[in-house]
């Protein structure tokens, strides 16, 4: 997976681009924490629209950065297909805002 990163004003967005799995935890751990450095930064939005593909350990990733998010607002965007049941499945709509 390859993660492009746009920060205007205090909302930052983060791309992700391919399969998002456990093989993708290095390059996105990366991308979110300069994300989240940002001074200013209040929102951090998660863009799926080129993500075909999400395991377990993508779930992970997500709650880790919530957890890392320190109550700023992380919303999964663009969600589709596959990776939208599993979002679903798991109840992240409960912890994320999802659109």
């Amino acid at each position: 997976m390859q993660t492009s990163t746009k920060i205007d004003d205090h909302k930052g967005r983060i791309m992700l681009n391919g399969n998002f799995t456990f093989e993708s935890h290095r390059e996105f751990k990366q991308a979110t924490t300069a994300a989240l450095e940002t001074p200013g930064l209040t929102e951090l939005e998660m863009d799926f629209s080129a993500v075909d593909y999400m395991d377990s350990a993508a779930l992970g990733m997500l709650l880790l950065l919530n957890e890392r998010a320190n109550g700023r607002k992380v919303t999964l965007i663009n969600c589709r297909g596959t990776v939208k049941a599993v979002l679903e499945i798991a109840n992240f709509g409960k912890i994320f805002e999802i659109k």
